[in-house]
């Protein structure tokens, strides 16, 4: 296929295509999604169907447990390829999404990787989408700079500048505004394919990559769809294999009994794997939602440090580092507390006990979500990891099995807890549907995955009418009336709000639970 001046009929663009968007949406470059469309969706549909299948076993009251067909995997003493020299030193990384201020904040933030989001924190609009897509070809055309009209300040990029990586959208998400033969085209493809297109020669010519986060993977199959689809670009751009490296994200429970199957899959492409948390609880609580065996207290109760989440992180290590990957840790939600300084200092110190119980276990980096908080991570890691990693750390020699990995965090559940629930959800949903997919909300940094632990949790609750701790079911005349009440007590201006209130609302009260709160809400951007 010729990457020039191609027109192809059976593409079509169901959105206005506005100033700079034409320098993205080329012929060529449509012709090149087109393609990975054409030859990998159908497989794409296929594991989907798979996933619906496994949730449905897991409704019926299956569990999770290693696969019998893959033993020589997990016992062989394979390798993942060699790391590339750039991503060899990933202490500290920021995420964030892609307007045009925030790519530039956090590639001067110090950290030593940027993600750049198209996926949890960005509310995937047809304009954010493609002006994430401008934001990084300037990137790296050297053109990237921003003069703030309401300010006045003038952002431009520092000479030393953190390491970009690109996360797409999962499998499961539509880009609804581009069709190919009458199909829609999943967002995964169109973020992957313009980026690849658009940047990888002048990326290479750089002396850098294209180094990606990949989201929400449940399979080995899964992972190994993404190995197809780099492959396949890698052939179109007359790339060698192996030119496009990426960290997988263990953010659902079904991965985290394939760990070793993921790297397996993408072992040419693949440089680690990273602990998701808070989609990881959010996966646990909808995989398992049907089961009263695991219901869940309070989110504040479910800390890293215990329980599933304790178990999945160290094994995420061994399992990493006895094939070469990297075993990166998850992300700090705290925002500064600029009005009060006691609370502050106590933020921060979270943070700061966070990042030492990863790096002690043997996390090779970390995330944070603000500028303010690299110092603070990178404190520690400079500490306590004094090399660029920590490959060569001896393994624990602890065996994480199933019970472990299903050992559900123990706790009080209360009509704190609950309203939280509400509270972030019903905002969280509201800015979502405005287009802003990072949001503060009382002193954490929101995205989707934390929506989504609120209103799975409030489903499983009222699925199982779990008690709480002064004795009252979790019914739907106590739930409607918390929900009526904390609407009042929001802030009046937001626009969206009551949209807001009918999804978190009709998705605590379904029947089944949703796979993801962003498929039914995509519909009404």
């Amino acid at each position: 296929m010729p990457l020039d001046s191609v027109n192809d009929a059976a593409i079509r663009i169901l959105a206005p295509v506005e100033g700079r968007a034409w320098e993205i949406l080329t012929p060529a470059a449509l012709a090149f999604v087109a393609d990975l469309h054409r030859h990998l969706d159908g497989r794409r549909r296929e594991l989907l169907a798979a996933r619906a299948a496994r949730q449905a076993r897991f409704d019926a009251g299956e569990t999770p447990d290693f696969r019998s067909d893959t033993v020589d995997i997990r016992s062989g003493a394979w390798r993942i390829e060699p790391i590339p020299a750039e991503l060899l030193d990933r202490r500290v990384e920021i995420t964030g999404p892609i307007d045009r201020k925030m790519v530039i904040n956090a590639l001067n933030s110090g950290a030593r990787v940027f993600m750049a989001d198209f996926e949890d924190a960005t509310s995937p609009t047809w304009a954010n989408q493609i002006e994430g897509q401008i934001n990084l070809k300037d990137l790296w055309a050297g053109t990237l700079s921003y003069d703030d009209p309401a300010s006045g300040k003038a952002y431009r990029l520092k000479p030393q500048r953190a390491v970009l990586k690109v996360r797409p959208r999962g499998w499961h998400l539509p880009e609804a505004h581009l069709t190919v033969d009458g199909e829609v085209v999943c967002g995964a493809l169109f973020d992957f394919g313009l980026y690849a297109f658009h940047n990888a020669a002048a990326a290479t010519a750089a002396g850098s990559g294209l180094w990606f986060y990949l989201p929400k993977l449940e399979s080995m199959e899964e992972a190994a769809l993404w190995d197809a689809v780099f492959r396949h670009a890698q052939a179109r751009l007359n790339m060698p294999v192996g030119s496009f490296k990426a960290t997988v994200l263990i953010e659902t429970l079904p991965a985290a009994f394939e760990m070793d199957e993921i790297l397996h899959a993408l072992r040419e492409h693949i440089v680690g794997l990273n602990c998701g948390r808070w989609d990881y609880i959010f996966s646990t609580i909808k995989c398992l939602g049907s089961n009263p065996d695991y219901l869940t207290p309070d989110r504040s109760r479910m800390t890293m440090g215990e329980a599933f989440l304790d178990a999945y992180s160290r094994k995420l290590i061994d399992t990493c580092h006895r094939r070469g990957a990297f075993a990166m840790g998850g992300m700090a939600a705290q925002i500064p507390v600029k009005d009060d300084p006691e609370a502050n200092a106590a933020a921060f110190a979270r943070v700061r006990a966070d990042k030492e119980r990863e790096a002690g276990n043997g996390h090779d980096g970390t995330w944070v979500a603000h500028p303010d908080l690299v110092p603070v991570a990178m404190e520690v890691f400079d500490r306590l990891m004094p090399g660029p990693n920590q490959l060569e750390r001896p393994l624990s020699g602890q065996e994480i099995g199933r019970d472990r990995l299903l050992e559900i965090h123990r706790g009080p559940r209360t009509e704190a807890g609950l309203r939280e629930n509400i509270r972030v959800g019903v905002q969280y949903v509201e800015a979502w549907l405005r287009g802003r997919g990072a949001v503060p909300l009382y002193n954490l940094m929101e995205d989707a995955a934390t929506a989504e632990i609120s209103r799975t949790q409030v489903w499983q609750w009222l699925r199982h009418a779990a008690p709480l701790d002064d004795g009252r079911p979790v019914e739907e005349a106590l739930v409607r009336a918390l929900i009526d009440d904390e609407v009042t007590r929001m802030p009046a201006e937001l626009p969206r709000l009551a949209e807001a209130v009918a999804i978190f609302t009709e998705l605590c009260f379904a029947e089944r639970c949703e796979s993801f709160l962003t498929l039914p809400a995509y519909a009404r951007l």
